[in-house]
């Protein structure tokens, strides 16, 4: 999970700096998060997901999909939602 972090981050180019700002935490709590030195909380995981656009399931590593397969496969249009 925390490698997944990590990676999303480096491939957008963003600094821990950047991405602890826009957690409102400060770079050294992010860095302890990142590398798993630190829990990652619920509102930081639900926060890091939108920010990068996937699904709280890839961050934590229980899929490799980045994105919701029920929405990709027009789960949600097919079941009137």
């Amino acid at each position: 999970m925390y490698v997944r972090i990590r990676d999303l981050r480096q491939k957008r180019n963003y600094s821990q700096g950047k991405i602890a700002h826009y957690l409102s935490c400060s770079q050294s709590s992010y860095s302890r998060i990142e590398s798993g030195a630190r829990e990652l909380p619920v509102d930081i995981l639900i926060k890091l997901a939108e920010l990068y656009n996937v699904n709280v399931d890839y961050i934590l590593g229980l899929t490799e999909f980045p994105y919701s397969q029920m929405k990709s496969r027009g789960f949600y249009r097919n079941h009137g939602f």
